[in-house]
């Protein structure tokens, strides 16, 4: 388990082991989400990474707006 320290800046730094598996690059966004004391940090994906990911899917049967 990698640990990181808060500088009196407030700033983490990202273990390397974790950067390099994550493939963080320097000014990287990441999503700061807190819940029930936990905190996690997700990276933000540019909307590039997204294509294709609706690939195959059906047209057909989408309910209309006065369905929903």
């Amino acid at each position: 388990m990698a640990t990181a320290t808060i500088s009196p800046k407030f700033q983490i730094v990202t273990p390397k082991q974790v950067r390099e598996r994550l493939h963080l690059k320097p000014r990287q966004r990441l999503q700061v989400i807190e819940k029930s004391g936990i905190t996690k940090l997700v990276p933000e994906l540019p909307f590039v990474s997204l294509k294709g990911a609706l690939r195959g899917m059906f047209k057909t049967d989408v309910r209309e707006k006065n369905d929903r």
